[in-house]
């Protein structure tokens, strides 16, 4: 796997229970990944000839993160490495302006959107649509990164004049977000897990709410559908994350994660078969495992970093444990930066008010140790 987070840390634990052996390629030897994997090689994902170096001998090279360079892709693929997903899948979830032309071409409800060169190119997309308008960086962008809400010409001038490559969207009057996780195997069987609902705070996901409370059977069906379509045109294997906008009246794709990805989380506790497991079945070629959910509810809140200084991190698991003793834990190997994601905690139970305020008390303990 390439790249050595969070995701990677919690691949590696699924691949031990299937007797697999993961190698990580990490930026840092203290990265969190490669705190605890066997097999680390420290090289850039950037770096062609580290690229090369590590996929020596893999049986399939994967992915934690979308920022391999499409060119550095498209060389290890000709070289005969074995990629899943694969470099004509991942540009999708690289470039979010070829994203919108596969999807306008696939009929996809999405967003009225409009690639951006200049301010007159802004102006008039904005006339069509109205102020304000949501400008997205064409590649990289996370956690609210490269996402920039402008309500006027004037306070855009300073985006468009960069030289970041630009997508300009509708601002979408939405009632909540939702996610849709899929897998998919190179033999063409597919999975889905429930939808679920995730709550956004200042551009960051903060929790995650399994299934989709209030959801109607038939547009939870659409919408796995609508991803499992996705996944198959785009030719994805592993696990494709499908975010989108619920307006009340229709669902809208709003960006695509072709990786374990933090709607996912949930299912390590939740669900028969984790993202993490279900990802290696699928670019290994296994059957895939089941994804019913274990409880009728199930919250997932990530635990962000708080000020520094305070009660020692062993102390606030300590009372977290014995405020919420069915509350699970998984954190992350990362140092402590405010608003960062450390760590996550998962709570099942039968309603979304009981699990809701279990998980944000064991959150907050771990968070800021503040009850």
């Amino acid at each position: 796997m390439v790249g050595a987070g969070q995701l990677a840390r919690m691949t590696h634990q699924a691949a031990i229970a299937l007797g697999q052996s993961l190698r990580i390629l990490a930026e840092r030897p203290d990265d969190g990944a490669a705190l605890v994997a066997a097999d680390v090689q420290v090289g850039h994902h950037t770096d062609l000839e580290a690229l090369r170096r590590f996929a020596k001998g893999c049986e399939v090279v994967t992915f934690d993160h979308e920022h391999v360079p499409p060119d550095h892709l498209r060389t290890l693929a000709a070289e005969g490495v074995p990629l899943l997903p694969g470099p004509d899948a991942l540009l999708y979830a690289q470039d979010k302006r070829a994203m919108r032309e596969r999807l306008t071409g696939l009929d996809m409800p999405a967003p009225r959107w409009a690639p951006v060169s200049t301010m007159d190119d802004l102006v008039a997309f904005a006339d069509r649509v109205g102020w304000p308008v949501v400008l997205k960086a064409s590649r990289g962008g996370y956690d609210g990164k490269g996402v920039w809400v402008v309500g006027s010409a004037a306070e855009a001038v300073e985006v468009v004049g960069s030289p970041t490559p630009l997508i300009v969207e509708e601002k979408v009057p939405l009632v909540r977000e939702l996610a849709a996780v899929v897998a998919r195997s190179p033999f063409g069987q597919v999975s889905a897990w429930p939808v679920v609902e995730t709550v956004q705070r200042d551009g960051i996901c903060v929790e995650v709410l399994a299934p989709a409370p209030n959801l109607p059977d038939d547009r939870a069906v659409q919408a796995q559908e609508m991803a499992i379509r996705i996944a198959t045109e785009l030719g994805v294997v592993g696990i494709l994350a499908v975010e989108l906008f619920d307006t009340g009246k229709e669902m809208l794709v709003n960006e695509l994660a072709m990786r374990p990805h933090n709607s996912g989380h949930w299912t390590i506790d939740g669900s028969i078969t984790s993202q993490f497991e279900q990802h290696l079945r699928a670019v290994l070629d296994y059957p895939l495992g089941a994804t019913t959910a274990l409880a009728p509810a199930t919250c997932m809140a990530n635990v962000l970093g708080g000020a520094s200084g305070g009660m020692a991190f062993d102390e606030r698991l300590h009372h977290m444990f014995a405020a919420e003793p069915t509350a699970k834990v998984h954190l992350y190997g990362k140092s402590v930066r405010p608003g960062r994601k450390i760590g996550h905690v998962t709570v099942l139970g039968e309603t979304f008010d009981d699990v809701r305020a279990r998980a944000a008390r064991a959150a907050r303990w771990l968070s800021d140790a503040a009850e």
